[in-house]
């Protein structure tokens, strides 16, 4: 008899600020369901879950890709390691001096965040290299022992190196490296995780690294040990490092993802790895409904995050997270406070404000049965556009008689404001009102902003409570299409075992646009494919499960800021043709130059199969009906179980669709027809949408 098998089942975990979402995809079928978050412990949700996994697949070798928010929230809450930073002596204060570009440039009175870290464990060491890499000041041994004697003395739990121009020589770094390396704290310096110029940004980047890396570390090793021990009480395997284990992955912020190793020593990466989650999975599923300019929509419990793709997702480097740059590739996200969970209040002068604070998973929505703080989701529930009074498929109650007791108390406090009666049901109107016109703000931004008209792109919409209000912004910005993919509310987490393993390697080569094709800058691009090869080989990708894309940022000699484009030789005029769309002109005659190279390396990961299906005309659903508070009136409204529906099947507005993750309101004026993926998808009959594909 042949040895046994062992059944393979990938997980994805997305750890969201009120639910913690779980697909697993085992076989050619996908599973899902969603736990309470923990805030106070991330991990716990997450183990929680996987005990769930456990019992439904006892035998099965677990291989996870998970999105964290430990490192986001540390950064968010300023609750990092205590970090000590080294850099060349007379620039130990780049952290407070940063840019002159500042949100609000002209308020004199604006209180500035105060550095990761602060003066006493910012140490200046006594070395000089020169733009070209030539040392002009040595490191001598003495400066070492004297630094390495002042950083014993701090007692820091994490060290960030960042010298002058050590992109172009680090051989200073290492010595550091090395030398810190004693005390047994863990480093990272600038030559390994951003070896680019620009000197705050670079210093930020990798004081953001060391300030969350002991957090991030701890918490992936814990998660590790909760995967790893219950299947395996061999003594041999309990010696191996935990961090090296194949079973877990982590998405990064630029839409791949790496192996638990990586990022543990290099969390900046992972800073926004639920939100890049969401962007792949909308992309995939858009793709299969024949579009690829799509506006992404995530409504979560805490936060909504918008994104823009043409063709393919959208990165940048010049990503702020918690008010500091974050100078490598993160997908191109803009976040807004408006959630499920945003918290309705009266301001000073009597106006209604909804977020950017939020009620979380602790307490929550006053629904749920522990908060006092008014919602919008309880907004949703007064006007009953959940269709019932339960989520999650029946298994979360909703208590509607104690959300209506405290809208009726802002309600009141709203009509004394006023001088005229404000009902309950009109209060929560206005709370919906002005959380979408929060979120349409955003969608313009990434949008409008940006040059492009939203009518020529279809709106894709996820996240536990995106379908809610997804109608009224499609409107509001003219957009006539709209995707709802099956179980958005967990889409995020589908999205990551839908994404590849990514890595990103780059260099500051600062060469005149007419050296493109130069000898010098192919030797760069081969020493980063050579490396990027290495590393994916130690992590079984070569030949054709191996893609390497070259990349350059180009930009107008004299100005600040550059745009990345595919390196080919097309590179001028694919770098005009962006700065049109960015900035509404271009300048073929003026000089350019390459700021810095790049290398992605993609290995191509097996993902979960997406089934079509065939048009069903003998199925015919049966919906109950609930009464919904529209804009002027309340209805009837029919409510269909979204697994009920077939292919082909079609309504119009209003009219709600349940299923297990996630609710959607379609609004009078809407259509609704279900595709051969199962997908939703939502046409305006009185848009003027230039492109109904």
């Amino acid at each position: 008899m042949g040895a046994r098998q062992t059944r393979r089942v990938r997980i994805g975990i997305d750890t969201g600020g009120t639910f913690t979402d779980f697909v697993i995809a085992a076989g050619d079928r996908l599973h899902l369901f969603k736990v309470p978050s923990t805030p106070h412990d991330p991990a716990e949700a997450a183990l929680a879950g996987l005990e769930r996994v456990r019992e439904m697949w006892a035998d099965a070798e677990l291989e996870i890709v998970h999105g964290s928010t430990v490192a986001t929230n540390a950064l968010l809450q300023r609750k990092g390691a205590p970090t000590a930073l080294i850099t060349t002596e007379g620039f130990e204060d780049v952290l407070e001096i940063g840019r002159q570009a500042r949100p609000r440039l002209y308020d004199l009175m604006v209180d500035r965040p105060a550095p990761l870290v602060p003066a006493r464990l910012r140490f200046g060491i006594c070395e000089r290299v020169g733009p070209s890499g030539e040392v002009l000041t040595e490191l001598q041994p003495e400066e070492l022992e004297r630094l390495v004697a002042a950083v014993r003395s701090a007692r820091v739990e994490s060290v960030a190196i960042c010298l002058l121009f050590s992109f172009a020589n680090p051989r200073h770094e290492r010595l550091i490296e090395k030398a810190i390396a004693k005390l047994g704290v863990p480093i990272s310096s600038s030559h390994r995780i951003l070896p680019e110029y620009r000197e705050y940004e670079r210093t930020c980047t990798v004081v953001i690294n060391a300030y969350v890396m002991p957090l991030a570390g701890q918490y992936l090793k814990r998660l590790l040990r909760g995967v790893t021990q219950p299947r395996s009480r061999d003594s041999t395997k309990q010696k191996t490092d935990p961090m090296a284990a194949p079973q877990l992955r982590v998405m990064q912020s630029s839409g791949g993802s790496i192996s638990a190793d990586a990022a543990a020593r290099e969390p900046v990466r992972i800073i926004l790895s639920g939100p890049a989650g969401g962007v792949v999975g909308a992309l995939t599923v858009a793709k299969k409904a024949a579009t690829d300019r799509i506006i992404t929509f995530d409504m979560g419990g805490t936060s909504t995050d918008v994104s823009l793709c043409v063709g393919r997702v959208q990165t940048t480097n010049e990503a702020q997270v918690a008010e500091l740059p974050v100078a490598i590739p993160v997908i191109d996200i803009h976040t807004v406070g408006a959630g499920g969970g945003s918290i309705a209040r009266l301001d000073a002068g009597g106006a209604l404000r909804v977020g950017p604070e939020s009620a979380g998973a602790d307490p929550g929505p006053i629904c749920y049965g522990k908060g006092e703080d008014v919602t919008v989701t309880d907004a949703n529930l007064i006007l009953g556009r959940f269709g019932g009074r339960a989520l999650l498929g029946g298994e979360m109650p909703l208590d509607y008689h104690r959300a209506a007791f405290y809208m009726d108390r802002l309600a009141q406090a709203m009509s004394r404001l006023s001088g005229r009666s404000v009902s309950r049901e009109q209060a929560a109107l206005g709370i919906v009102e002005v959380a979408n016109a929060n979120m349409e703000r955003a969608l313009r931004k990434i949008s409008i902003e940006r040059g492009y008209d939203p009518r020529d792109f279809t709106l894709v919409c996820f996240g536990g409570a995106g379908g809610l209000h997804v109608c009224a912004l499609a409107r509001a910005l003219r957009i006539g299409r709209i995707i709802v993919p099956v179980s958005p509310g967990t889409l995020s987490a589908l999205g990551m075992l839908l994404a590849d393993v990514q890595k990103d390697y780059s260099q500051t080569v600062m060469l005149p646009a007419e050296q493109a094709q130069s000898a010098r800058l192919e030797k760069v691009f081969q020493q980063l494919e050579s490396a990027s090869r290495r590393e994916m080989a130690a992590e079984g990708f070569s030949g054709n499960k191996l893609r390497i894309e070259r990349l350059c940022a180009v930009r107008y000699r004299g100005q600040s800021f550059e745009l990345e484009v595919p390196w080919s030789g097309r590179v001028l005029h694919d770098f005009h043709q962006a700065h049109r769309l960015r900035y509404g002109y271009a300048d073929p005659t003026r000089p350019t130059e390459i700021v810095s190279v790049r290398i992605r390396c993609v290995g191509r990961m097996e993902k979960p199969r997406m089934k079509s299906h065939h048009v069903s005309t003998s199925v015919k659903p049966n919906p109950r009906y609930e009464r919904v508070v529209l804009k002027d009136s309340a209805e009837q409204v029919p409510v269909y179980a979204r697994h009920e529906l077939p292919v082909g099947f079609r309504l119009q507005g209003p009219a709600i669709i349940s299923e297990y993750s996630s609710t959607t309101f379609i609004t009078s004026g809407f259509k609704l027809e279900v595709d051969e993926w199962k997908n939703i998808i939502i046409r305006d009959q009185g848009s003027d949408l230039r492109d109904q594909t």
